[in-house]
């Protein structure tokens, strides 16, 4: 592996709230074209770290790199303009609207020029054909983009928020927990789309209590254990057993 093939890094990333150590120097990388699973109980600081590399707290110690630079990740806004895209359980996705102008929302294009985008004149066709073409790409198929999301599956919905982030996060993509509440069928739609980002070179982090998911699509976890980083491992070379292990605690491979 070359430094090039590393999208992202936090080094020794500590993060405090009053007395509360929630991070202690934990350290990862994410690689292009590779699915790193985040695991870890409740509590164990996942959500603090992901907050962390995606702008909506500030790092206390230690540092954060995209593209082998240092950055100040200041605000979720600084983290997207860096190619960051978080996809979180809610999904952030209105009912109401249609596909297209989910994918777009507050990215919309405007026509008319400095006039058309003071007065909002939406550049509808270019908005439906780059849409078409980000869902092509990572094969998500929806039965009209011009349909209220509202209406669509659960998994059809997870997928456009997936496809949203990938349109706007150039290569660094992060996953909370995406098939929590989908059945089966759609979960393995999920699963395919998360192979199909890797394949295309995405630098994707999956943050699940599914081991199954993470055997099926993950090449490395991470297991954080009250703050700490208990545990990094190629997930061809562990059972489910062990990752299990590594996150109650009754196994480590880091001191």
């Amino acid at each position: 592996m070359s430094l090039s093939d590393i999208a992202f890094e936090a080094r020794n990333v500590s993060k405090r709230f009053g007395p509360v150590n929630a991070l202690t120097g934990v350290s990862l990388q994410l690689r292009r074209g590779e699915v790193t699973a985040l695991l870890g109980d409740n509590g164990a600081g996942k959500s603090t770290l992901v907050k962390c590399m995606s702008g909506v707290y500030q790092i206390d110690d230690g540092e954060l790199l995209v593209d082998g630079h240092v950055q100040k990740i200041t605000s979720p806004n600084a983290a997207k303009a860096l190619g960051i895209e978080t996809v979180h359980q809610t999904l952030a996705v209105v009912d109401t609207i249609n596909v297209i102008d989910n994918l777009f929302l507050n990215r919309e294009i405007t026509r008319g020029g400095a006039f058309g985008k003071r007065i909002g004149w939406l550049d509808k066709s270019a908005m439906s054909s780059q849409c078409d073409a980000a869902l092509s790409k990572l094969n998500i198929r929806i039965p009209s983009t011009k349909r209220e999301i509202g209406t669509l599956s659960g998994g059809q919905r997870q997928c456009v928020a997936i496809g949203r982030a990938v349109a706007w996060g150039q290569h660094i993509v992060m996953l909370d927990e995406p098939a929590a509440a989908l059945g089966v069928e759609q979960t393995a739609k999920v699963n395919d789309l998360i192979r199909t980002l890797r394949d295309q070179g995405v630098a994707v982090l999956l943050i699940t209590h599914n081991m199954h998911a993470v055997t099926e699509v993950c090449d490395r976890a991470i297991v954080l254990r009250q703050g700490r980083k208990s545990a990094e491992v190629d997930v061809a070379d562990v059972t489910t057993d062990a990752l299990v292990a590594y996150i109650t605690g009754a196994k480590v491979t880091v001191s």
